[in-house]
């Protein structure tokens, strides 16, 4: 099986999984159009509340979706799949790869259905803002992807759906998805060292400075590079036990 090929059956995979459209694409979507339009008048702190909250519902589906490949993961653990694929010449390399770019692919997806409806609602950006908040969102996406593949060769089938909804609703409440929690004040400081705070302030910063200050990008770095080990240690592990 050559990389492109598995690739395409990932995506294929990705894309036939109910719980991966419900919660990456169809809740994030519903939730925007539904609370929008009462509030797309609202302006907070120089950010209408309408591009606020794109930004807020396009992290959250795209949490899900780079973090869904650990669900895929952990189902391929319990069938055999893991195993078959050893015996095969497609390299851990390429596997991996498969992964981590059908979770991007996923998020693709859903920010341009959150961008599109957004638009609908009257957010209006320049083409260079919205190139710059997408690419904030996706690079933001990298702790996540990491997480997901960690989960995956960590837990059962059984426990990684409440581990991954736990995870991913948990920071996304406190980054602030749903709406900013703690507008000021030490608890502020503390969810600003969460990589989800600066996923859904990605709208304010492409209205301000056009960028994440050093502080955002730090966080983001820094989880990455503790995550990424994290994620290589559980397949390392798992693999040696298959």
């Amino acid at each position: 099986m050559s990389g492109t090929t598995h690739v395409r059956y990932e995506l294929l995979r990705a894309l036939r999984s109910w719980r991966t459209l419900f919660l990456s694409f169809g809740l994030p979507l519903v939730l925007y159009c539904v609370i929008v339009p009462a509030n797309r008048h609202v302006v907070s702190d120089g950010i209408p509340f309408k591009l606020y909250f794109m930004t807020g519902m396009a992290a959250y589906g795209a949490m899900w979706g780079s973090i869904n490949p650990g669900a895929r993961i952990a189902r391929d653990r319990a069938k055999g799949w893991v195993r078959a694929l050893r015996v095969t010449p497609l390299r851990t390399r390429t596997e991996i790869a498969a992964k981590v770019l059908t979770a991007y692919l996923i998020a693709l997806l859903t920010l341009a259905l959150l961008f599109l409806a957004g638009a609908l609602f009257g957010v209006r950006l320049d083409a260079a803002q919205w190139f710059e908040m997408t690419g904030l969102l996706l690079v933001g996406m990298a702790p996540f992807v990491a997480v997901g593949i960690a989960l995956g060769h960590l837990l059962s089938v059984d426990a990684l759906p409440p581990a991954m909804g736990g995870f991913v609703v948990l920071l996304a409440l406190l980054g602030g998805a749903f709406g900013q929690l703690f507008p000021r004040g030490v608890m502020l400081t503390i969810v600003k060292l969460l990589p989800s705070y600066w996923l859904v302030h990605a709208g304010r910063a492409v209205v301000g400075s056009g960028s994440w200050p050093a502080e955002g990008w730090i966080v983001v770095a820094v989880w990455t590079l503790c995550l990424t080990p994290l994620a290589a240690i559980a397949y390392r592990h798992d693999t040696a036990t298959v």
